[in-house]
C-alpha cells in the first residue's frame, strides 16, 4: 500500500475513534480550542507607523534632521524625506501619495482649487523662515548687487558683468526649475514677476547650483542661506541693497531683523488639520527643541 493511502487510513480511524469517544460537537469543540490555542500562542507584533515627506528642495536638508532627531525619541516610527521642488510636493500631497508636503512657497489658486476637487483641504503651517542668497564664485570681483540688477541679470537686460561693475565676461546665470518654490519666490521678490532669460540654466537641485557656481568663475545662481553658509569654502554670498534699504549680507540675524531683501517662510501642509503620528512630528518641529534644530541648520526659527 502507498504512503498517501496509509495515512488517510490512520486518519480515518483517528476520527472515527474521536467521534465514538467524545461525539462529533465534542470533536468540533476540539479542533476549534485548537485552533484557538494555536493563535494564542503567536507572538504579537507591533505595526511601525510611517511618514512620508516630500517637496521643497530646500527644505530637504532640514527636514532631514528633524526626521532624524524624531525618531531617535520615537522608536518604531520610519520618516521617508524627498525632495524634487515644492511643486512636486504639493501634487504628491493632492495625489495622497505623501503626509506632509514641504515648500518654500505658498500653495497658489489652482493647486487650492484642484485640491478641492479631489477631496483634499490643504492646511498650512508655517515652520521656519529662510533668506535667500545671491552667490558667486569667490574669484568673481563683484561683491555687492542691488535688487534692480540682480533682477536685469536674470530677465537678460544685463548679460555681461561689466554692467554691474566687474570684469569684461559673460554672466552664466543659473536657476532653479519650474518646479521649485524658490524658482517662484525669486521671481516675484527679485524680478517683479518677469519671466527669466532665455539664456538661464535650469538647474535640478540647489547642489547643483552650488557646484556649477564653485567650477565657473563667470556664473552666479540663487540658494537657500542654509545651503550658501554650508558652502562658504566655495561660492561667496553677495551683500544685497534694496531701494528702501543698506546693503545687507545675508544672515541669520539679517533675516530675524526683517532687514534682508530676499527672505521667505518655509512651510508645511497637511491635508486638513494633522492628526496620528503627523500630529505628533509637526509639535515636534513647532517646538524648542525642533526649532533649535532650525538654528542649528543654517535656517531662521520662527520663535
Amino acid at each position: 500500500m502507498k504512503v498517501f493511502e496509509r495515512t488517510l487510513l490512520l486518519l480515518q480511524n483517528l476520527v472515527k475513534n474521536s467521534i465514538d469517544k467524545i461525539g462529533l460537537f465534542g470533536l468540533w469543540f476540539v479542533i476549534v480550542g485548537f485552533m484557538l490555542s494555536g493563535c494564542g500562542n503567536k507572538t504579537k507584533t507591533k505595526e511601525a507607523s510611517y511618514l512620508t515627506i516630500k517637496g521643497s528642495d530646500t527644505m530637504v536638508h532640514l527636514a532631514s534632521n528633524w526626521a532624524e532627531n524624531f525618531m531617535k525619541a520615537h522608536q518604531g516610527i520610519d520618516i521617508s524625506v524627498t525632495g524634487g521642488g515644492s511643486g512636486t510636493g504639493i501634487a504628491a500631497l493632492l495625489n495622497g501619495t505623501t503626509n506632509v508636503c514641504i515648500a518654500s512657497r505658498k500653495i497658489k489658486s489652482k493647486e487650492l482649487n484642484l485640491a478641492e476637487e479631489k477631496g483634499i483641504y490643504p492646511k498650512e503651517i508655517v515652520t521656519a523662515r529662510d533668506g535667500i542668497a545671491v552667490v558667486v564664485n569667490p574669484e568673481n570681483s563683484v561683491n555687492t548687487l542691488s535688487l534692480e540688477q540682480i533682477g536685469k541679470i536674470y530677465t537678460g537686460a544685463y548679460t555681461n558683468w561689466k554692467q554691474v561693475g566687474g570684469l569684461d565676461q559673460q554672466i552664466i546665470v543659473l536657476s532653479r526649475e519650474s518646479s521649485s518654490g524658490t524658482f517662484v519666490f525669486f521671481q516675484k521678490r527679485v524680478m517683479n514677476k518677469k519671466d527669466y532669460t532665455q539664456d538661464a540654466m535650469l538647474m535640478p537641485s540647489t547642489a547643483a547650483i552650488i557646484q556649477s557656481v564653485s567650477q565657473d568663475k563667470w556664473a552666479i545662481g540663487y540658494v537657500g542661506l542654509g545651503y550658501a553658509t554650508e558652502a562658504k569654502d566655495r561660492v561667496r554670498m553677495l551683500s544685497v541693497r534694496d531701494a528702501d534699504s543698506p546693503t545687507i549680507v545675508p544672515s541669520i540675524a539679517a533675516v530675524q531683523a526683517g532687514e534682508y531683501a530676499i527672505a521667505r517662510p518655509l512651510y508645511f501642509y497637511t491635508n486638513g488639520e494633522p492628526i496620528g503620528v503627523v500630529r505628533q512630528f509637526v509639535n515636534y518641529v513647532l517646538s524648542n527643541e525642533g526649532q533649535k534644530i532650525v538654528l542649528e541648520t543654517g535656517y531662521v526659527p520662527i520663535n
